[in-house]
């Protein structure tokens, strides 16, 4: 689980409640496990801070912890978890390459998107570097020409449309949208305000998605 609080005080006060919580009904939260990161406010940090425990035990700081798959950094910048799932897609494409290499193209095509076009949280990234980006877009591009048979230089654009697979920028576009749609579907009211603030990072990503 995951608390968020805008002051130390605050999160003092939300430990005390899961610790009151946890001893009424014979839990335990597991003190080696837990710690606390400090979002950082534009180039505001702060290298001191008050003491935070639980169960009177400090709590380790961290500057980037791993939050149901997805990486959560102390920047808020995406660079780390985009470079997670370029590693993962690799690893997803060459196996589907080394395993299925004389399966017909239909079938090849099949697997491809079933196995390649996840890009798990991708809907979440709004702060990344370009360099990270093209990363991953090069290795979904030569995911698809190594399980085809394709050579390295042919033309990424014709290869999808010829297989009538969506490219990385269809795919991040329609991510895009689909977490907007929900955001906005969700009964809960605080996922519904983000989703209509006219300066809402997703909404800048999704607006930059469909002009570029």
């Amino acid at each position: 689980m995951v608390l968020l609080s805008p002051s130390i005080g605050a999160l003092r006060r939300l430990l005390s409640i899961c610790e009151s919580f946890a001893g009424a009904h014979g839990l335990k939260y597991n003190v080696r496990k837990s710690e606390f990161m400090v979002f950082k406010s534009g180039s505001h940090t702060y290298t001191e801070l008050p003491e935070i425990t639980l169960y009177g035990t400090p709590l380790n700081r961290v500057d980037k912890f791993k939050y149901l798959g997805h990486w959560v950094t102390e920047d808020l910048i995406d660079k780390l978890d985009i470079e997670r799932e370029r590693r993962s897609l690799a690893v997803r494409s060459n196996m589907l390459a080394r395993r299925f290499a004389r399966c017909t193209t239909p079938v090849k095509v099949t697997l491809f998107k079933a196995y390649c076009q996840s890009f798990y949280t991708c809907g979440l990234w709004v702060n990344f570097t370009q360099r990270a980006y093209s990363d991953l877009r090069v290795q979904y591009n030569n995911a698809l020409r190594v399980l085809l048979g394709r050579p390295w230089r042919c033309s990424a654009s014709g290869m999808f449309a010829e297989a009538r697979i969506d490219d990385f920028y269809a795919i991040m576009r329609k991510r895009s949208a689909s977490l907007l749609s929900r955001l906005r579907g969700a009964t809960n009211t605080i996922l519904s305000v983000f989703a209509d603030k006219w300066d809402s990072p997703l909404l800048r990503r999704w607006v930059k998605l469909h002009l570029s």
